[in-house]
């Protein structure tokens, strides 16, 4: 009875998704980004595009970005906005160095990061759930709180600390175990010195996502298909999944709508605070004031162009972490090379446009592409200023073309009274 109800409530979403399952569009528009990624490196002679240091520091980036949009998946199901998964995060990143550093086991200190951001998540849906504050508001409010209080108990814990003070922990004695592919290094390493055109590069990618890696990240990449099977495959995440399209119809059901959306949000602030521990012990070996770099903001844009669905944002959070990756590892050169990239993405765009008879976005694309095109065509390095926000123009210009297909949960935001109407 409570599926059959609920499962009408989601008639909207699965009517947008004909033809091929969405997966299967994902990885046919993922391979078709390497090919065309490939073929600009070849063009350009930019080899960091495809290194397997390049994609290594990729995933590493895009670890602390994935678990933000993932936390902020599981709450916005279940109706709950969160603005706050940058405070939860800076949580995270101070009680993970905390609590390694009190201990001196990496794993306590891993415990300690969830666990601050899941305090700091309870906050907020005491805030949104019980008091009905707007959730945009309460979600502001808790990364001021949670910036203040980070550089507060610094003061208090580390003021006469060696190394430490009051913007930063003691560094971190000993880190999470990294694990390797055996023989990967060494076999992929002599295919990826080559240079051939798509071999080299794959072998690049499969280099860097499986040598030197973090216990963490493989944590974190894991969460992402045990999220899925949860939200989707299991009665619990049907029902957290319908507070967030109608809560007043799931309480008539017998959902309790309340208890979930509080369940849903302090997953949220431990999953954020993975992130933060990631941050603070694998990508450096100690807490530092103002290094998640709004962090949290870039994975609710990468929940937002992953449409609220785990595949989507995962894909989203490795985009961003990769254009992060490429302007810290091959500066303004290889930054240059991806403008032919992009050019040549939005032509196609403007082609898959026509043929939906979408012209006018189409005629928008394809003067977009020209631009770009002749921007690469005529410079042959771009500014600074321009390389280092990187990321962050590249968040804008994906939420801006992804815009007009998104859908968020019906009732997301919107304020629950029990026994409402």
């Amino acid at each position: 009875m409570i599926g059959t109800d609920v499962e009408v409530v989601h008639a909207p979403e699965a009517a947008t998704r004909p033809g091929r399952p969405a997966w299967i569009r994902l990885v046919l528009l993922g391979v078709a980004l390497f090919v065309a990624l490939s073929a600009v490196r070849v063009i350009t002679g930019s080899d960091q595009l495809t290194s397997s240091g390049t994609m290594g520091a990729a995933l590493g980036l895009a670890v602390p970005i994935g678990m933000a949009a993932l936390g902020g998946l599981w709450s916005e199901r279940s109706g709950v906005i969160n603005i706050g998964l940058e405070g939860m995060l800076i949580l995270g990143t101070w009680f993970g160095a905390w609590g390694a550093y009190v201990t001196g086991n990496p794993w306590a200190g891993l415990v300690a990061g969830v666990v601050g951001g899941m305090l700091g998540a309870l906050l907020h849906a005491l805030a949104t759930v019980t008091f009905g504050v707007d959730h945009i508001v309460s979600g502001v409010a808790l990364t001021i709180l949670a910036t203040g209080l980070a550089r507060y108990l610094s003061v208090l814990t580390y003021l006469d600390v060696e190394n430490a003070g009051a913007s930063q922990s003691p560094p971190i004695k000993q880190g999470f175990p990294r694990w390797s592919l055996p023989g990967a290094d060494s076999a992929l390493g002599q295919v990826e010195a080559e240079r051939w055109f798509l071999v080299s590069d794959l072998a690049g990618l499969i280099r860097g996502l499986t040598t030197n890696v973090s216990a963490v990240t493989v944590i974190a990449v894991a969460l992402v298909p045990i999220s899925y099977w949860v939200l989707w495959r299991t009665a619990f995440g049907l029902r957290l999944r319908s507070c967030g399209e109608n809560p007043v119809a799931a309480a008539s059901l017998g959902v309790g709508v309340r208890r979930l959306k509080y369940a849903a949000v302090i997953v949220s602030g431990g999953l954020a605070g993975l992130g933060g521990v990631f941050l603070s012990m694998v990508a450096t070996s100690q807490y530092q004031e103002g290094q998640t770099n709004g962090r949290g903001y870039i994975g609710l844009a990468a929940m937002i162009f992953g449409n609220w669905r785990p595949g989507g944002l995962a894909a989203g959070a490795g985009m961003f972490g990769y254009t992060d990756a490429v302007q810290l590892r091959g500066s303004a050169v290889a930054v240059h090379a991806l403008l032919l990239l992009a050019a040549v993405g939005l032509v196609a765009l403007a082609a898959w446009q026509v043929s939906r008879r979408r012209y006018l976005p189409a005629a928008v694309s394809f003067a977009v592409g020209v631009a770009v095109y002749a921007w690469y065509a005529t410079t042959d390095s771009l500014p600074g200023q321009i390389v280092t926000y990187t990321p962050h123009i590249t968040t804008l210009l994906v939420l801006s073309l992804a815009a007009q297909r998104l859908r968020m949960p019906a009732a997301n935001g919107m304020r629950y009274r029990k026994g409402e109407e």
